[in-house]
């Protein structure tokens, strides 16, 4: 759940160079080398990009000052030290940097206990800190936490906000905690301040209705849409501003002191720091750590919107310095911020200069604009960080954690958040989460299966490690002597002494007559055998990998036959009948019963590394597919070289299984575009089978060096490459020559797709018909889904 402060689609496919618009790429990044290219975008994207965010950074910067009890100058400081700084070095372009949101609590305390100026040198400190881990390149490391943890924290911290700024919402002050704030809250509201209320009410109204106006029916739709580009953050304190000034109201306003009193960072002293120090080290390492993981959580959300990827340890350095800068200069703690960071994609940013101007913007509102913003009633501040801490509570997150049975670390770190502070409370849910991990390796189940002719099958569920060793030992001593006994492991981990305890008792029962069979399933990823039939604690590289769709020489059997050819396909169909086909029997009697009904053709190459099924997670019935070398759909027109055979299988698709689409399906490394390129086709001499064939590709090898396809997030690797997937194109221009083709495709009923497989990296990419690139196919479902997995922070 977010704070949907701009209202517009989350650009799914940005570039650092090429700007988002309704969603996907319009046309060509301008080249980092070009000064004109550079200009126009900053000019027409990166300019008002950074209006936007600047309009939403100044009231969360003041909002979040005032949580934190710090003067409100230090918020504007440090969103100016996030965009200048952090912007200009950061390792995520389209991050935007300010106050973080979830150092709230902790930055608190540590002003209430120490004062301000102390809390300013902790800011330094732990910005040094983040700039050494960052140098030690670790920033990776720190995404290994729980996620159970992360979110409980944001959780807590964000329960711990809204429940402060309530209490000013109320017209009252926060306390020094959130039990005490808790314990006086119902007084605060058996007697609130009802203009306070008021401006706080509208706001919080304000905030979860503007950016609903688009959604109205008709005129009033189209006019809401055009209102509900200006940030809901802005509308709200304006609005609250807005109605405490028309009405006279005597309320508590923004204090902004000015600048010749702002208060710089200052060293602790010796005796402070004497009687302190375990204290403020703390203080030190739990900023730090917040911090930067909210940064690199921030980073990863923006990654996964712009489809790039982010230098993470640029991305903690850039961090580093930011706050360093913040706390000199007297600014609070500054981190990356998942709303400020969506606002500005959302807005069209192309580069880091967005968030460098952001920056700029609140330096001259900072200097130019104090009087209007002395203006601003608390309440309405308070209310717009009640928002946001409320919102940091994601239940999409809950869901996930509950779903992977995370839910217990979640409780506790919020609970701990909220009751003893973050340092304690993430401390409290990493232990429950380690105790819970443990307690995991200990609930292997082991079971016994006795069949009707005399054998027993033993099958083992879950990590067999020494605390199972009891259970096993008492499950295998059930087993009657001389019997014959199958002993099947899940492939899951198994430890030293459960492996000790197997093979000891495998080899007491076999001298006392019984016969053991010790194997791993086949489907698991770890299915390798001792010679002896015993299982391997450290199988091999190759076994460690996903079976179903591993080479036969990553198999075992295959050792077993010496590598013969026919071996190894009889292999494979002995373990598709031993594992696979009383899986998908049931549902392979029904389509013989019933016949086939594919409602897609797939055309692809007939590279033995294409695996259809596997890049489709498609099964039986689905594809109805055509391979050939090159992919290739021979046009009429091209004398000498055209063939019946692909033409006859599109007719047939199209006229009478009537199949939906057609997938015209290129990959990386194709031999027959690399001969191409070697001119095979102009070979002298009466040509081949397979020169015949190719000259099917003249019409790509021409368009290639005419105009050549493009994918939409990075350049091709090689020239085989970019006539690998102009040749996809081009082939999908001949298919419309075949009738059938023709006709379904002008009635709207048969749609044609261009797809493209880079083996190295195991990604795909489908032709955008908008832009004619090729887009990188998400893991992610949609950008609400991955809305939701971004952490809510300001």
């Amino acid at each position: 759940m977010t704070l949907d402060i701009s209202s517009a689609p989350i650009a799914s496919d940005t570039t650092d160079h090429a700007p988002p618009s309704g969603g996907r790429s319009t046309g060509p990044a301008p080249r980092p080398g070009k000064a004109d290219g550079r200009g126009r975008a900053l000019l027409l994207h990166d300019l008002p990009a950074s209006l936007a965010v600047f309009l939403i950074a100044v009231p969360f910067s003041l909002g979040i000052a005032l949580a934190t009890g710090a003067p409100l100058t230090a918020g504007l400081v440090a969103a100016a030290a996030g965009g200048l700084v952090a912007g200009l070095l950061g390792g995520t372009p389209l991050q935007v940097s300010g106050p973080s949101a979830a150092l709230t609590v902790i930055t608190a305390g540590v002003i209430a206990q120490y004062g301000w100026q102390i809390a300013c040198a902790v800011t330094v400190a732990a910005g040094l800190l983040q700039f050494l881990l960052g140098s030690l390149r670790v920033a990776r490391a720190a995404l290994a936490v729980s996620p159970a943890v992360v979110h409980g924290m944001l959780a807590g911290v964000g329960l711990t906000i809204a429940i402060a700024q309530l209490h000013v919402v109320l017209g009252g002050s926060p306390q020094s905690s959130a039990l005490a704030n808790l314990r006086s809250l119902p007084d605060q509201l058996a007697g609130p301040h009802l203009p306070a209320l008021a401006v706080g009410a509208l706001a919080v109204a304000v905030l979860f209705c503007w950016p609903r106006l688009g959604r109205l029916p008709g005129a009033a739709g189209r006019t809401g849409a055009r209102l509900a580009r200006l940030p809901a953050a802005l509308v709200a304190v304006a609005s609250g501003t807005a109605l405490s000034l028309t009405l006279g109201l005597h309320l508590a306003r923004v204090e902004l002191p000015g600048w010749q009193h702002h208060a710089l960072a200052a060293a602790p002293s010796g005796r402070l720091l004497a009687e302190h120090w375990p204290a403020l080290l703390a203080v030190v390492l739990t900023v730090t750590a917040v911090a930067g993981v909210e940064s690199l959580l921030s980073s990863v959300a923006v990654d996964r919107m712009t489809h790039t990827s982010s230098d993470l340890d640029r991305e903690l350095r850039g961090q580093g310095l930011a706050n360093t800068v913040s706390g000199l200069l007297g600014g609070l703690p500054v981190a990356g911020g998942a709303v400020r960071s969506t606002a500005n994609v959302q807005a069209g940013a192309s580069s880091r200069w967005s968030a460098v101007l952001h920056g700029g913007w609140v330096v001259l509102a900072a200097l130019a604009l104090a009087g209007g913003l002395r203006r601003i009633p608390l309440a309405a501040l308070a209310a717009l960080v009640l928002v946001v801490g409320v919102q940091m509570v994601s239940f999409a997150h809950i869901r996930r954690i509950h779903r992977h049975r995370e839910f217990p670390v979640y409780v506790v770190t919020v609970l701990g958040v909220v009751a003893l502070g973050v340092p304690l409370g993430v401390a409290l849910g990493g232990t429950v989460a380690g105790l819970l991990a443990l307690h995991r390796l200990t609930r292997a189940r082991v079971d016994v299966t006795a069949e009707p002719d005399g054998t027993h099958r033993i099958r083992t569920h879950g990590p067999l490690t020494f605390a199972a060793v009891p259970r096993l030992s008492r499950t295998l001593a059930q087993i009657p002597p001389g019997a014959a006994v199958t002993v099947h492991h899940d492939g899951s981990f198994l430890d030293h002494a459960a492996y000790e305890a197997l093979h000891t008792w495998r080899a007491m029962y076999q001298a006392a007559g019984g016969r053991v069979a010790m194997v791993t399933d086949q489907h698991s990823q770890h299915a390798a055998l001792d010679p002896d039939g015993t299982m391997d604690p450290d199988p091999a590289a190759g076994s460690q990998q996903f079976r179903a769709w591993t080479p036969w020489m990553g198999h075992h059997s295959i050792e077993q036959d010496g590598g013969d050819a026919h071996g190894r396909l009889i292999d494979g169909v002995r373990g598709f009948q031993e594992h696979t086909a009383p899986l998908v029997r049931q549902e392979l009697a029904r389509l013989a019963r019933e016949g086939q009904t594919p409602s897609q053709l797939f055309l692809t190459c007939a590279d033995s590394r294409m695996v259809t099924s596997m890049i489709t997670s498609s099964g039986p019935g689905d594809l109805f597919t055509v391979r050939n070398v090159g992919n290739l759909v021979p046009a009429p027109y091209e004398p000498g070289a055209a063939d019946d055979s692909v033409a006859a299988a599109v007719q047939y698709a199209v006229e009478v299984l009537e199949v939906g689409s057609i997938t015209v399906c290129g990959h990386s490394g194709c031999g027959a575009m690399k001969a191409l390129l070697d001119g095979i086709h102009e070979q002298p001499g009466t040509p081949t089978p397979l020169v015949r064939w190719l000259r099917n590709g003249r019409g790509s090898l021409a368009r290639s060096k005419r105009a050549p396809a493009r994918f939409a997030d990075r350049p091709a690797a090689d020239p085989v490459e970019e006539l690998c997937i102009t040749n996809v194109v081009q082939q999908l221009d001949q298919l419309l020559a075949n009738p059938a083709v023709e006709r379904r495709v002008a009635t709207g009923t048969l749609r044609l797709v261009g797809m493209y497989f880079d083996f190295a990296t195991a990604q795909a990419y489908v032709l955008d018909d908008d832009t004619c690139q090729f887009a990188p196919v998400s893991a992610d479902r949609c950008s609400e889904q991955l809305q939701e997995r971004t952490p809510v922070t300001a």
